[in-house]
């Protein structure tokens, strides 16, 4: 007969101790053999009596020891909910589900939307544990509530000073610190105040969009997440109209099916048209902008700064060589035409992730046989796609079309 193992419970706590746990949940802490935590929550439980787990930055240790614990009883006591960012998902995968019981508390990101009476059901909550700044000041630019875990090295005020580098100064921002403790504070302040106070380590930001306010303090002329007019972007005057048409560059996006943290190739960027929209379309992702003509690279952040994305990375040289250090993509847009665009797609594809697409651009029928012939060597499957456009336009009080050059674009999946 075998016998079930040892019970590990998860419990969430908050400064008021054992007084706010359930009953059973009380009782097991008492009567735990081992209590793991933090040296701040193991403090709030003087009065039980099991041994004590300072549970540090290595998580992994820590797992470890509590599968190497033997037939005892373990409570991890979490501040608040250990299911919305505490431990209970990484334990519960290491040590297994079946051994874990979950007992929820009120979490501080609960206890701060109260603090500022606002509702958080439709609020983007996350954390600068989790996630870097930048990605987070992008997902901020388009919501209309923000709950955040600041961390102690990126605080309130780091916060406040990366949004205004943004010109993201539409909202109002509350910073509570100390949540559920004698010494609690919560203060309110515009993207500019905040940036220039201090706050204790413990806090928890709650950004709220002042009404009506535009999705992005930008250029007025900016106004979509993907196919902007040509004319809004920056271009050298030797190269002015040779970027990809918006037309163009929304079909190859589609394609592309980029998701939230795609990693996406951008190669021979140009002026950066597609890298940009690109990188709308991916806030928490990374696209890299490779591109040989200096001058380009400067436009390229010239736009990224016009576009307010900051997840643009520009990287300087030729293809394939510059792209030896980068990480493998999730999308690969390509545009040019010439021998030298198959070998750059067949070196590309074999550097997509799996389930990644590669897009290529080409205005040859020549250039379009080659690069078909190259990935279907390597793709079950090649889409086709040829564009005809032509922009109407009003002449003399009549209407014309002025068509752009044909132009095809093939999509191969990994």
């Amino acid at each position: 007969m075998t016998t079930a193992p040892p019970r590990v419970s998860i419990i969430g706590i908050g400064d008021d101790g054992l007084d706010a746990v359930p009953g059973y949940a009380r009782q097991f802490i008492l009567d735990a053999d081992i209590l793991a935590g933090s040296e701040r929550t193991l403090k709030i439980v003087s009065e039980a009596s099991g041994q004590r787990l300072a549970i540090g930055s290595d998580l992994d240790e820590v797992a470890e020891q509590i599968n190497a614990a033997g037939d005892v009883n373990i409570a991890v006591l979490v501040s608040g909910d250990p299911l919305f960012y505490g431990l209970a998902r990484f334990l519960c995968d290491r040590i297994g589900h079946e051994r874990c019981e979950i007992v929820p508390h009120v979490s501080s990101m609960q206890l701060a939307f109260a603090r500022v009476k606002e509702s958080w059901d439709e609020a983007y909550l996350t954390n600068l544990a989790n996630h870097t700044v930048d990605a987070v000041v992008e997902r901020i630019r388009v919501a209309e509530k923000v709950g955040l875990f600041t961390t102690e090295d990126c605080g309130p005020a780091d916060v406040a000073r990366a949004l205004l580098a943004q010109r993201i100064d539409y909202f109002t921002i509350y910073v509570c610190e100390n949540l559920g403790a004698r010494n609690e504070r919560v203060t309110r302040g515009t993207v500019a105040e905040i940036a220039d106070r201090t706050f204790e380590s413990l806090n928890v930001m709650i950004l709220v969009r002042d009404s009506e306010a535009p999705d992005r303090a930008r250029d007025p002329l900016v106004r979509s997440l993907f196919g902007n007019p040509d004319e809004v972007f920056l271009q050298s005057t030797p190269k002015h109209g040779l970027l990809t048409p918006a037309e163009v560059r929304s079909l190859a996006l589609a394609q592309m099916a980029l998701n939230t943290r795609s990693v996406v190739w951008d190669v021979g960027a140009g002026c950066g048209t597609v890298s940009v929209e690109a990188a709308q379309l991916s806030p928490g992702g990374q696209v890299y902008a490779i591109e040989q003509d200096a001058e380009d690279v400067g436009l390229i952040h010239q736009n990224a700064e016009r576009f307010g994305v900051s997840n643009v990375i520009p990287v300087l040289g030729q293809a394939p060589e510059a792209w030896a250090e980068l990480p493998n993509p999730d999308a690969v847009f390509i545009e040019g035409s010439g021998r030298e665009v198959v070998r750059i797609a067949e070196l590309a594809f074999e550097r997509l992730n799996a389930g990644g697409r590669l897009v290529a651009n080409v205005v040859s029928i020549q250039a379009l046989d080659e690069v078909r012939r190259a990935l279907g060597q390597r793709a079950s499957q090649v889409q086709v796609r040829m564009v005809n456009i032509a922009r109407g336009t009003d002449q003399l009080d009549r209407l014309r079309f002025d068509a752009l050059n044909p132009t095809f674009v093939l999509t191969a999946s990994k």
